[in-house]
């Protein structure tokens, strides 16, 4: 009987979506894109679960790419759901643990210290005193949303000064602009900037193992790498120890593949000094592909292939 693998995703040309899909052509299984904001449930003897007209019961696996944004009761629910799968047997990749580990930067950054792995000094904090404390004892920080992505809401401040995205500098009071982002978040993540040399490094890790890396370079002036944000992907070969300490990173987050980021410091008397910034539970295959013409996807199908 043919395989089947469920592709979750919320817009069906999504790169990395049909990416997923011509893999699973070329590896002759068959696959299906799904919505998850499609999905209803009956509730009598027992769950039954319905994501549009398919079954998810009948799927082999299922490759998680985007279960959708939204209210907090919506987004909650998918999980719910992938879960609940997981429970009756079909693998989720990467699993809705997994997922939720990375996409928290709180959570994700305790579970990488926990493991021994390097990440920049970290504070997490409720008040202003308490924000403004710490920014002067990093000196030069950013804040990040704890649940953010694309290198979108982070703030950056240098010596008591807001720095834009572009480098320049803004002349708003700080308090005020730290007040402003308590009375959204409720609680704030404040990172120290790690010097470096204008850019970053996407390392894609696949079942424990690293398929290739990339540097995330900023536009001129920015401080901000994500591809996203008009970063430029060039190749990248790690060191040892950097290639380690992505393929530790992505299992103390449970992933089966992830992007790992980490940033060089600069200057540093340690060539090797490298930091992991976070590890990204649904990366784009777009950036690997771009700068070597490595298709991660391919790569991760066959591993799930194997896992089936």
């Amino acid at each position: 009987m043919m395989r089947k693998i469920g592709i979750i995703v919320t817009d069906p040309q999504d790169p990395t979506a049909i990416a997923f899909g011509k893999a699973c052509l070329d590896n002759n299984v068959e696959h299906q894109m799904i919505d998850l904001r499609d999905a209803e449930v009956s509730i009598g003897k027992r769950p039954e679960w319905s994501i549009g007209k398919f079954d998810p019961l009948q799927f082999d696996a299922i490759i998680v790419r985007d279960v959708g944004a939204g209210a907090f009761e919506g987004v909650s629910f998918r999980f719910d759901i992938l879960r609940q799968l997981e429970e009756e047997g079909v693998l989720i990749i990467n699993s809705p643990s997994a997922i939720q580990n990375a996409a928290n930067k709180y959570y994700a950054s305790c579970l990488l210290s926990n493991n021994g792995l390097p990440i920049p000094k970290t504070k997490v904090v409720q008040d202003t005193e308490s924000a403004i404390k710490a920014l002067e004892e990093m000196n030069d920080a950013v804040i990040k949303p704890v649940f953010g992505y694309k290198g979108m809401g982070i703030s950056r401040i240098k010596n008591g000064v807001i720095v834009n995205s572009d480098g320049k500098n803004n002349n708003g009071p700080v308090p005020e602009h730290i007040d402003e982002l308590l009375e959204q978040r409720g609680m704030l993540y404040i990172q120290e900037f790690i010097k470096n040399p204008g850019r970053d490094i996407r390392a894609f890790v696949v079942n424990g193992k690293v398929i290739g890396a990339i540097y995330r370079t900023a536009p001129e002036g920015s401080w901000i790498n994500n591809l996203s944000q008009g970063g430029d992907a060039s190749r990248c070969l790690l060191t040892p120890e950097q290639e380690r300490t992505c393929v530790n990173a992505a299992g103390s987050i449970g992933a089966f593949f992830a992007g790992v980021d980490l940033v060089e410091k600069k200057d540093s008397d340690d060539k090797n000094e490298s930091f992991v910034l976070e590890v990204n539970g649904t990366p784009s295959v777009a950036g690997i592909y771009k700068a070597w013409g490595i298709n991660a996807a391919e790569d991760i199908i066959r591993e799930v292939i194997e896992e089936i």
